[in-house]
């Protein structure tokens, strides 16, 4: 039985203990909340047999952050893959998608899922695309066939863009930059040259047979999502997202867990009703989003864009952030590319968890700062979310990190840390020079 099959017999499975034990959490709490569809644990049978651990991705958890890899036609290879893959899991990627296009894409996946120790996701239409001349030659067979097979193959969650309909490809004519969503562009050719519904919207009940054998994840993809903040909130998102409550509902009663994709570019004041819609909806079904991106003027800057807006929708209740890096919108990410996507959106995950008030979530905060008063700077570096560029930073200016007490911007006479430890000594000392007493005279 999947996940949520044995939860609603009662069972608390290893994988939900694993997670009890990571989160704080009872792990009778985390069966509730994967059998009410709340949580969802990514973890197909054949990549638990390898070296996946298993980790709950909900509302009652920490916040998680995705990382995109995979190569595509003009750059990158296996080798790459992995040095990013090995790069996401050192600084605290969650999850990861394998978003590969061009050659040797079933290589690239077996090689990262047996290298991978957290979840990995899939879009299975890239792969499908890859095999044919044009999309729209594809069968629904081929697209089942290729799902079974990233399935085998041990894929703990796959984004299909079941929710777009036919009738809502009109509502896009009007945006600024239509669809932006890859999976969904492709899907809505394949309907718009066939004059036929969404092949995955109506085969969702096989692919769910699929997804069930294998205890695969659904990441309902949002082929609608806005692409810029002119498109934001409009009609064609939210009628798409009525379709995944539909969707949500039809995965749970064939044993299937779901969680649902969300945007996309939106303005900070729109975030909130973003994800309180979904919310609602969505029946509580864990909420997976990209940024959202808050502003689209910063082209090399966006995963500080993204990170906002993923700080925003993770306090509001977003339950994963998909990264973004430096090179959205304008190239395939590099290695560097990856570790300061991790990094921002692990500084946003991380900013909610302590605002949600999740347990245990502020410790390394006070530990860090303890360490600063006291000015230990290796466990400074210890604890940091990168230790290298903080000790890099750190050795630019100041030669002999051990022993310093103050940093290279205030020097010892401004420090203001160092000031108040000795304010403190003094407050201690009985008899200090330069202390006023405090003693009275006679007379």
């Amino acid at each position: 039985m999947t996940q949520i099959e044995q939860a609603r017999t009662g069972v608390v499975t290893p994988e939900m203990e694993i997670v009890g034990r990571d989160e704080h959490l009872d792990p009778k709490q985390v069966r509730n909340e994967v059998f009410r569809g709340h949580m969802v644990i990514p973890a197909n049978r054949v990549h638990l047999a390898g070296k996946l651990r298993p980790i709950g991705i909900g509302t009652a958890a920490r916040v998680k952050i995705n990382a995109n890899l995979g190569n595509s036609p003009l750059s990158s290879d296996s080798e790459c893959e992995l040095r990013k893959l090995a790069c996401a899991m050192q600084y605290g990627a969650d999850t990861v998608m394998d978003l590969s296009t061009g050659e040797q894409i079933d290589t690239i996946r077996q090689r990262i899922l047996d290298a991978a120790t957290v979840p990995v996701g899939t879009v299975p239409i890239y792969q499908v695309a890859e095999q044919l001349d044009d999309i729209a030659d594809m069968r629904p067979s081929d697209f089942l066939s290729v799902v079974e097979g990233q399935a085998r193959q041990g894929v703990d969650y796959m984004t299909i863009h079941c929710a777009v309909l036919r009738d809502h490809l009109p509502l896009t004519e009007r945006r600024v930059t239509g669809i932006v969503s890859r999976g969904g562009s492709l899907v809505a050719r394949w309907m718009t040259v066939h004059r036929e519904e969404n092949p995955f919207y109506t085969h969702f009940d096989e692919l769910c047979e699929i997804f069930r054998q294998y205890d695969v994840t659904w990441s309902l993809g949002d082929a609608l999502r806005p692409g810029c903040l002119a498109d934001a909130s409009d009609e064609a998102q939210f009628a798409e997202l009525k379709v995944m409550r539909e969707l949500v509902t039809r995965s749970w009663g064939n044993g299937c867990q779901a969680m649902v994709e969300g945007p996309g570019h939106v303005p900070m004041d729109q975030i909130e009703m973003n994800v309180r819609r979904q919310q609602e909806w969505c029946h509580g079904a864990p909420f997976y989003v990209l940024g959202p991106i808050v502003t689209d003027i910063a082209p090399g800057y966006d995963h500080i864009t993204s990170a906002i807006g993923g700080a925003m929708a993770a306090w509001y209740g977003a339950s994963m952030l998909c990264y973004v890096t430096p090179k959205e919108h304008l190239g395939l990410p590099n290695l560097d590319d990856v570790r300061k996507g991790v990094i921002a959106h692990k500084i946003a995950a991380h900013a909610a968890d302590v605002a949600r008030g999740i347990p245990g979530a502020r410790d390394r905060d006070d530990a860090l700062s303890r360490a600063r008063f006291a000015f230990d700077w290796e466990e400074q570096f210890r604890l940091a979310l990168d230790p290298e560029t903080a000790r890099r930073m750190r050795e630019e200016t100041v030669s002999e990190i051990d022993g310093t007490r103050y940093c290279s911007m205030c020097g010892p006479k401004f420090c203001s840390m160092k000031n108040t430890q000795e304010i403190r000594r003094l407050n201690e000392s009985p008899a200090c020079p330069g202390r006023p007493s405090t003693e009275t005279t006679n007379g």
